[in-house]
């Protein structure tokens, strides 16, 4: 079975790149990187979270494609980079300077936009010099920086050491998720996706996440369980918007929350009513909009202090 599968019709099947290349990593990892839309038009960034890939972003790439340069990359071991023995934050940051400096002239800008552990690798990169050279701003969805276990609600329980085991023996599971099957879709949807999710929606996403790798799934899973990463919140200097679903039980909107009082330059904060943890997918207009928003404002008025 394919490890890219992923639905090939509709809005939220992958549009096809202008470019691909390969990005490596200080660690010699390489990481595939897509290009989409025009050369010369402003830029944004997209990191996606645990067990997906490119494919996850479709929605975002297919609109923002049309004036914007859009870069998109798979993290290591997922959708169509090579796994690693390294997982960590600090090769998550790794990974993101290295596509930045891949993608992006010497002191071009770009809004990065990061989901869930891709928003945690903003966090980890943020203090590094490529990211402060190339970051105009930052869009946080769905994530959080530490005591990502404890605070997840997957686990119908009241908050306390029974759940947070509970929790990490499921989230951190070697079990092969097998084919997408309905029992499979109604699972995905439970833990990750909000109750108005739509059929569409739901086997998009479980087509990607049921692609990861078993190994590159449990390997993730045990980092994000030991995640710390508040110092690099503070460390986060530039306009970041952040965005939650108040139905995201993996990071709930606590999380969000949290991130928003300690960012030193928080934009502000949106909680989208009955929406899950996959807000690109189940809410691709505001996720979509915020992006345009902060490219907007912010890599123009950079372009206009640099001239």
């Amino acid at each position: 079975m394919s490890r890219l599968l992923h639905v090939d019709s509709g809005p939220y099947a992958p549009p096809a790149p202008a470019r691909e290349l390969t990005a490596v990593s200080a660690d010699g990892a390489r990481l595939h990187v897509e290009v989409h839309g025009p050369e010369g038009a402003p830029a944004v960034v997209l990191a996606h979270g645990w067990t997906c890939s490119t494919a996850f972003w479709a929605a975002q790439i297919r609109d923002l494609a049309a004036d914007h340069r859009v870069i998109a990359y798979d993290q290591r071991g997922h959708g169509r980079s090579p796994a690693s023995p390294a997982c960590s934050p600090d090769a998550l940051a790794d990974d993101l300077e290295a596509v930045l400096e891949a993608t992006l002239a010497p002191g071009e800008q770009a809004v990065v936009a990061g989901h869930s552990m891709g928003g945690m690798t903003v966090m980890a990169a943020s203090a590094r010099a490529a990211f402060r050279a190339h970051a105009a701003a930052v869009l946080l969805c769905s994530t959080g920086s530490s005591q990502l276990v404890a605070a997840s609600t997957v686990v119908p329980l009241r908050a306390g050491p029974v759940r947070t085991w509970l929790t990490r023996r499921i989230l951190g599971s070697r079990a092969p998720l097998g084919p997408v099957t309905p029992l499979a879709r109604r699972i995905l949807k439970y833990g990750t996706m909000g109750p108005g999710s739509a059929p569409d929606m739901i086997e998009a996403c479980a087509r990607i996440v049921h692609a990861c790798p078993r190994k590159v799934r449990h390997a993730w899973s045990q980092v994000l369980d030991l995640l710390d990463l508040d110092h690099g919140v503070r460390a986060l200097d530039v306009p970041t918007a952040v965005i939650v679903g108040t139905a995201d039980r993996l990071t709930p909107p606590g999380q969000s929350r949290a991130l928003a009082a300690a960012l030193p330059r928080c934009t502000g904060i949106v909680e989208l009513p009955g929406i899950g943890h996959m807000t690109p997918v189940e809410a691709p207009e505001p996720v979509t909009g915020t992006i345009r928003e902060l490219v907007r404002t912010h890599i123009q008025v950079v372009s206009e202090e640099s001239a």
